[in-house]
């Protein structure tokens, strides 16, 4: 008897995603979603991490089928041979490989033909700056690329070959609260918190001048910064200037965190001050979390907050602090924004609403085998 999912045949497909780290960030975080929610949905799901594990491989459901390769090199042949074997031995269908990960995915499609190859592309960086390269050749073998916006979706079918280009929205898996608890610091303060790994299109120093401006007229106001610290001139440059201007009493870093909705859920604004985004995955999860957001207008951001929270220019910190104030001096807006942006992201951007137009665009690359 054909197994089901809320009384619904599964597809008989076989999904393996490919991603090169499972450390924080929003393409990591997407590969473990599609892992997940495509193995109730179809025959077998996997995902194969190809160069560095991390935490979020405890999110990884136990129904989903999994291999490390321990990669060493762009063309590291026994991880290549490794990862063909895998995917011929479990007879996978399609390749759905994240950000960098194309490449290895390439490798592979061009000895085993019959394999669909997906691209999804997180691309989270000024797009004016973006060459195609090697990715536009590469490009004609894709069988399908997903972007998670819709500038994404517009460049792909400007300067890539591929020959079926989709927007599809990231989306949040049902909520599970596992891991260590941890308690924001600061007591009763108005917390603030940032989900962003520290790199610089995050430009954590626009939020940090727009904090230093808000504590001025809000001293009761503290900030929380939640994300990948690496030993790199622009973490660096983030410490410098706290310490130069005297905020460590009221920054706070938690590091990488695994149980980041219960962290969330204690806080009173969520921030995102990025130079560039793609569709941040943060964002999702402060709207799940019913905290209102005051983030900068880049990549998909404008579309995912709408007129549920405040969208301010990018590196622009007096205005970033005006807009922050607003909601510490208007607690009606506050629960106002709060409770309207909750609703849109579970309305939009669930693992219901979404996953859908995934298997369908899936099911139109291959229709006379999935139909």
């Amino acid at each position: 008897m054909k197994r089901q999912f809320n009384g619904e045949p599964r597809n008989k497909m076989r999904v393996l995603q490919l991603i090169d780290s499972l450390r924080s960030g929003g393409a990591e975080r997407m590969s473990i979603n599609y892992a997940n929610a495509l193995a109730k949905r179809i025959d077998a799901s996997f995902l194969c991490c190809t160069r560095k594990e991390g935490l979020l491989k405890k999110q990884l459901t136990p129904e989903v089928g999994y291999l490390f390769l321990n990669k060493k090199s762009t063309l590291d042949l026994e991880a290549l041979l490794k990862f063909r074997k895998f995917v011929k031995e479990n007879k996978i269908d399609f390749i759905q490989a994240h950000s960098s990960s194309w490449f290895l995915a390439l490798m592979v499609k061009l000895s085993l033909p019959k394999v669909k190859l997906i691209w999804h592309d997180h691309y989270g960086r000024d797009l004016k700056q973006r060459k195609a390269g090697l990715l536009k050749s590469a490009s004609r073998f894709f069988n399908g690329i997903i972007a998670v916006n819709k500038d994404l979706e517009q460049w792909s079918i400007e300067n890539l070959s591929g020959k079926e280009v989709r927007y599809i929205r990231n989306f949040l898996p049902k909520i599970s609260d596992s891991g260590e608890e941890i308690e924001l610091k600061g007591g009763d303060s108005f917390k603030i918190i940032c989900v962003a790994n520290f790199r610089p299109q995050k430009d954590h120093l626009n939020l940090l001048q727009a904090f230093q401006q808000v504590i001025l007229k809000h001293p009761g106001t503290t900030l929380h910064l939640i994300g990948k610290e690496e030993q790199s001139p622009y973490f660096s440059e983030v410490r410098r200037f706290l310490e130069d201007n005297r905020l460590q009493d009221k920054v706070f870093f938690y590091g990488e965190q695994e149980n980041i909705s219960v962290l969330l859920r204690q806080a009173n604004l969520g921030v995102l001050a990025s130079a560039s985004e793609g569709l941040p995955v943060a964002l999702l999860e402060y709207g799940r979390a019913g905290i209102p957001v005051v983030c900068t207008a880049v990549g998909e951001c404008a579309e995912v907050i709408g007129k549920n929270g405040t969208l301010v220019p990018p590196q622009n910190p007096e205005v970033f602090a005006e807009a922050i104030g607003v909601y510490l001096e208007n607690e009606e807006l506050l629960q106002k924004h709060s409770e309207h942006f909750k609703y849109s992201v579970q309305a939009r951007y669930s693992e219901k609403v979404v996953l859908p137009h995934a298997l369908k665009f899936f099911t139109d690359l291959n229709p006379t085998k999935f139909n």
